[in-house]
């Protein structure tokens, strides 16, 4: 069965918490975007093998605040196929999607078409309690990325 991109209504987000958690291990951030957010699942043979929550950053943007794919499963075209999904769910009513991630994230996603849009310094440093390291380096900054729609 091929997967399918679904919404994910606020009852039934729960249960995709492993899978946020691998992109953001703050449940107390993905929580408070989590209620702000429209979420959708990626589903498959009916298992959770990925998420994306995007919320409203202003009339022109939408910001994707976590994409994650199960590891079992990653590099099959699953996060592209959310970005996909995004692009063609907000076409009509934002120019462009953003998403902020650690140094490592930007090669995925400028291979999606995305280009550099900002940097927040120190932003991982600030806002965890425990350092994370993606590859065995420190994320320090969260380096923001633009694409047009």
């Amino acid at each position: 069965m091929l997967p399918v991109v679904v919404p994910v209504p606020p009852p039934e987000r729960a249960a995709y918490l492993p899978l946020l958690l691998l992109a953001d291990p703050s449940e107390r951030l993905v929580a408070a975007y989590l209620a702000e957010g429209d979420m959708f699942g990626l589903c498959e043979d009916g298992r959770r093998r990925g998420v994306m929550v995007v919320i409203r950053h202003d009339d022109a943007v939408r910001e994707i605040k976590n994409l994650a794919v199960a590891p079992e499963v990653q590099r099959r075209g699953y996060g592209r196929l959310l970005l996909r999904h995004a692009a063609g769910q907000y076409a009509s009513v934002a120019a462009r999607l953003l998403v902020g991630t650690s140094e490592s994230g930007v090669p995925f996603y400028t291979a999606c078409g995305f280009r550099y849009s900002h940097t927040l310094r120190g932003f991982f440093v600030d806002n965890y309690d425990e350092p994370i390291y993606e590859n065995g380096v420190r994320c320090v900054d969260m380096i923001y990325l633009q694409r047009d729609l």
